[in-house]
């Protein structure tokens, strides 16, 4: 994907979605990294993380990255999380972040050239074209190396470029604790 030195970014991610494909792939990312990537890639205007959280829980392992990331450059924005019971009796945990995602895009959309959009889920094939539509090119970084893939084929479709998340362990990934 061609990045231009003149042209706002922003970073949009998809807090749960991009912990399930780092997940798969088994890697961790340096946050701080990612920043300086795509600082270095044109006039980074903001980074936006999107993540529910579990009130309740007295102690939360998204806590400690949603505190780290609040104070090292990205602008954080959750919501409690809701917690259910399935029709088999089983809790479940449901904090989907799309409405504020889409809606935040929509509304950035007048003043970015290029969104990065770190999430795989096809829901936003449409929110994609509508900022398209205002003038914005979208990169969805996502994997295709995961079994099965994390990329919604109708976003990828509708995407101006996709960006292989695993392909950029070198540059933004973490030292796996063993290796050091």
């Amino acid at each position: 994907m061609a990045f231009y030195p003149d042209e706002n970014l922003c970073i949009i991610i998809d807090g749960s979605n991009l912990y399930s494909t780092l997940k798969a792939l088994e890697l961790e990312i340096d946050y701080g990294k990612l920043l300086e990537l795509f600082q270095g890639k044109g006039r980074l205007q903001r980074a936006y993380y999107y993540t529910a959280i579990v009130e309740d829980d007295d102690f939360s392992p998204i806590k400690p990255l949603v505190d780290w990331l609040d104070y090292n450059g990205y602008h954080v924005i959750t919501k409690p999380a809701k917690q259910y019971k399935d029709r088999d009796g089983r809790s479940r945990i449901k904090g989907n972040m799309d409405m504020e995602m889409a809606v935040d895009m929509i509304e950035l959309a007048p003043h970015i050239d290029h969104f990065l959009l770190f999430t795989g889920d096809g829901d936003f094939s449409r929110v994609v074209e509508y900022v398209q539509k205002q003038g914005c090119r979208v990169s969805v970084i996502s994997s295709m190396m995961t079994k099965p893939a994390m990329l919604g084929d109708d976003l990828r479709r509708q995407a101006d470029a996709f960006i292989e998340l695993g392909e950029l362990d070198k540059l933004i990934g973490r030292p796996n604790r063993g290796d050091a």
